[in-house]
């Protein structure tokens, strides 16, 4: 049975990461923004959930606290927002801190309270991105500060994968998925996604260590 974490699970990719591991057997704990997400999850079987807010620094903080004396074989990153602008439109401040303090600052305060955990079991801490984040691959400039922040998360976990050699390190980009942030036209429905992800972090190897992978188990080639 494998101890599992899972930083965002109130709906979409994060929910059913934890539905299919409690499925599954393991004992899950989970982190969500809002009561009666918590109420849902514990329902569902996890072992314990949370209240977080990543992108509350405050909120953050206590993380580790919540989580002490835990070994986690697979910790999971999947907390994000989305923006809808494009490069003819600057984002204003409050935008800007919206997304960048959910998807970077919220995954950098969170990965050294959670690496420990990690390291002790041996396990695995994978953090959700995006293939539009890619530089190498850009074929339009829709949702611009999501595509920059998921860049920056990719080079903030290659370069903690330097600082935390025990953990294995890794982002994963999920497809284009039928989620809220998906939309309905997203070809991937959420559970070949998230069975597609599992399979693939429980294989990565060290060879992984700090790089992209896509849900199907492909390294990107530019991130």
């Amino acid at each position: 049975m494998a101890q599992v974490l899972v930083i965002g699970a109130s709906r979409g990719i994060g929910r059913e990461l934890a539905q299919q591991y409690i499925d599954n057997g393991d004992r899950v704990i989970a982190t969500v923004r809002r009561a009666e997400d918590k109420e849902e999850l514990l329902a569902l079987g996890a072992a314990a959930v949370h209240l977080v807010d990543v992108g509350l620094p405050q909120s953050v903080s206590g993380l580790a606290w919540m989580l002490d004396g835990e070994k986690i074989d697979y910790a999971w990153y999947v907390a994000g927002v989305l923006d809808h602008q494009r490069s003819t439109n600057p984002p204003t401040q409050p935008e800007f801190d919206r997304v960048m303090h959910t998807n970077v600052l919220g995954a950098m305060q969170v990965l050294p309270q959670v690496a420990p955990m990690v390291e002790a079991a041996g396990g695995k801490f994978a953090f959700i991105s995006s293939s539009m984040a890619q530089i190498g691959h850009v074929d339009d400039d829709h949702s611009w500060l999501y595509r920059c922040s998921k860049a920056a998360l990719n080079m903030a976990v290659a370069a903690a994968s330097h600082g935390w050699p025990g953990v294995l390190l890794l982002t994963m980009d999920p497809g284009w998925v039928r989620t809220t942030m998906g939309g309905s036209d997203a070809p991937l429905s959420v559970e070949e996604s998230v069975q597609g992800m599992r399979a693939t972090l429980a294989g990565a190897s060290a060879a992984d260590r700090g790089c992209l992978l896509h849900h199907d188990g492909r390294r990107a080639d530019s991130w």
